[in-house]
């Protein structure tokens, strides 16, 4: 049944939240589309690092006990009551809990952001030129909030209602980033308990702008047993707006009292002032009641740099002041700065540089940054993935090289998805052995699945056989191009006199330091020096500790100093040269492995062409039978007339 459209005079303004929630209110902005661009009726005072909320006593708004992410969840689930009606099936309910849950799938926040990004990227089709991204206050006890805004094609009534539920995605493009109708959901949640969304469209001749709040508090503090997204919807076809009513007037106005309620805005006017910068079309996010760390300060930090969002966590393991020269080339480097930087993160994120549309981030556009520009000796590999279940290949091309300041510990394949980055700098050589270290490469693997937080794909078949495509790409080009950056691979009788000079240390193996190819001596220096002491800064790979008796696999080219070497170098190799031959055997493996699997193919398709044959040639030999039968039958016949 189509919604009933409440007409309302044009002369009555009703602006505060007291009876007649339907009253028609003149569309603030539409008259002169320059009024307030570009700015928030939420102020922009200075962010309280521990929450202390100053709400009015009347007012039912606080935010939880828990709001650390990780804790939220942890209640007891009261009885569900029974909803049926007599006569029908009772419909399956969403727990509020579920929302909690179903927003762990996000373990990193930027990823979380990065969905809200993919929204309004994918609303360039529609006409969207930015997406900003800041830091407001909310005006209920002055706590950040989160702000997302794009001048998309916004959202109708149909369509908020769908990016609220569950599940829905609206999305059939093949160019689109989303498709599991979940993005917008566990972002959010994931973020803060709380989103309010405004949202202005024009479709079919008919303007509307609506308002939805889906709110974690507010389910949790009223006890709802279901899944409640309060949500109302105007008319502003004729520049003032009508409220549009699906069920009853009271419905409608019960709808904007729980919004006024449990939203950082108590009054109509209040909220109604939000559509005045989104102009004719766009949306506006605000993510609210954010997310604490274990330490009770706000998981994203907006103190230490007024142009930039930053993980406070990941941050403060960043910390330069301690560490040496190398640590903090290391540390200013992208694949390390991502981690903790909103700013450094949504430069790399999508591939293709934008042509017509900008990422502002807290009022500064994002330079989008391709690491290729500024590779040496980059090269274009081609790869031909066979689709599973297909005999179908598609082309994908690979370009690597050495990073700018090789030798370097940096290295990994950037790997996107539709244009979106994935995973970031993934390591696919093996740890503890510094072959390839400074390689970096970039693709796009269109052909494997991402997984539902877009941070990694599914364990498929072609993952895993992408995955050894690439070990055999690195090895390849380190083998060819080392030498033209100064170093090259350990010449073989080396390896194997170090080897028989070998002596263990004796030292533990968790106090052990981690060697790497940044730190590399000539062989000559080594006949004047006692036993070189490799030290490593991490590598792009939080969480994983390389060998702890690593020999370099290149030095520079000094000339040949075996005796040196002989003499002065004890460090363990024989453990390390075992992870490089079981990297080469495994290279080998892999190789031989992907030529059985093409030879499997092709007598797949051998045996599928013979198997054809064969039914067609059955198909003859039925026929004929047949043809043979009805011969032998007339002539029977004709015989039998001969007689007679």
């Amino acid at each position: 049944m189509p919604p009933k459209v409440e007409k309302l005079p044009m002369d009555v303004v009703e602006l505060d939240s007291s009876d007649d929630e339907g009253t028609g209110v003149p569309v603030v902005g539409m008259t002169k589309p320059e009024i307030n661009h570009g700015s928030n009726s939420l102020s922009k005072s200075p962010v309280i690092e521990k929450p202390n909320a100053v709400v009015p006593p009347d007012s039912n708004y606080r935010p939880l006990d828990s709001r650390s992410f990780w804790k939220a969840g942890n209640f007891e689930v009261g009885r569900i009551k029974s909803t049926a009606i007599h006569g029908e099936l009772e419909h399956a309910r969403v727990h509020p809990k579920f929302l909690h849950s179903n927003a762990t799938s996000h373990k990193w926040a930027f990823g979380a952001i990065a969905e809200l990004l993919d929204n309004a990227v994918d609303e360039i089709s529609s006409g969207a030129t930015f997406v900003k991204v800041d830091r407001i206050s909310n005006p209920r006890d002055n706590s950040p909030a989160l702000l997302f805004q794009d001048d998309g094609g916004g959202m109708d009534p149909d369509r908020l209602r769908k990016c609220m539920s569950l599940g829905y995605s609206s999305k059939t493009s093949n160019s689109t980033i989303g498709q599991y109708g979940n993005g917008f959901k566990t972002s959010t949640m994931r973020l803060g308990a709380d989103v309010i969304v405004f949202s202005r469209s024009s479709r079919s001749g008919r303007a509307t702008q609506s308002v939805g709040l889906l709110s974690y508090t507010f389910l949790r503090r009223t006890g709802q047993d279901d899944v409640i997204v309060p949500m109302i919807d105007y008319d502003i076809s004729d520049h003032w707006a009508e409220a549009i009513v699906y069920g009853s007037q009271d419905d409608w106005s019960t709808n904007l009292k729980t919004i006024l309620e449990w939203s950082p805005f108590a009054t109509k006017m209040d909220l109604l002032q939000q559509f005045d910068d989104i102009k004719s079309h766009g949306t506006k996010i605000i993510v609210f009641n954010l997310w604490l760390n274990d330490e009770g300060i706000y998981e994203l930090n907006f103190d230490d740099d007024d142009e930039d969002i930053t993980l406070r966590d990941e941050a403060n393991l960043g910390n330069t002041s301690k560490t040496n020269k190398r640590g903090r080339e290391l540390q200013s480097h992208i694949s390390y700065r991502l981690r903790y930087s909103l700013r450094a993160y949504a430069s790399i994120l999508y591939l293709k540089k934008f042509t017509n549309f900008s990422i502002i981030l807290r009022g500064k556009h994002v330079e989008q940054y391709n690491i290729l520009d500024e590779l040496k000796l980059s090269k274009v590999i081609t790869y031909r993935p066979q689709l599973a279940g297909t005999s179908k290949e598609i082309l994908v091309e690979t370009s690597l090289g050495f990073v700018k300041d090789t030798p370097s510990s940096v290295c990994g394949f950037n790997v996107y998805h539709k244009n979106r980055l994935i995973r970031p700098f993934w390591k696919v050589t093996a740890d503890g052995s510094s072959k390839g270290n400074g390689v970096v490469g970039v693709l796009e693997a269109n052909f494997i699945e991402p997984a539902h937080d877009k941070q990694d794909f599914e364990r498929s078949s072609l993952f895993f056989k992408l995955e050894t495509k690439l070990k055999q790409m690195v090895m390849d080009y380190w083998k060819g191009h080392c030498h033209l950056i100064g170093l090259k691979p350990l010449e073989p009788h080396l390896q194997n006199l170090l080897r028989e000079s070998f002596v263990p240390p004796q030292v533990q193996v968790a106090n052990a330091q981690t060697p790497s190819p940044t730190n590399f001596q000539t062989v000559t220096d080594l006949a004047d020096h006692p036993r070189p002491h490799f030290h490593s800064a991490q590598s792009g790979n939080s969480g994983r500790n390389n060998c702890n008796m690593e020999l370099p696999a290149v030095q520079p080219m000094t000339g040949n100093a075996i005796g040196s070497v002989k003499k002065d170098i004890q460090i363990s190799s024989s453990s390390c040269m075992s992870i490089d031959q079981i990297c080469e055997e495994n290279i080998q493996l892999f190789r031989r492995c992907e030529s059985f699997i093409q030879r499997e193919t092709e007598l797949k398709r051998t045996i599928e062409e013979l198997e054809k044959e064969l039914e067609d040639t059955k198909k003859k030999s039925s026929e004929l039978s047949s043809r043979l039968e009805s011969q032998k039958k007339l002539k029977l016949l004709k015989q039998l007339g001969q007689k007679a």
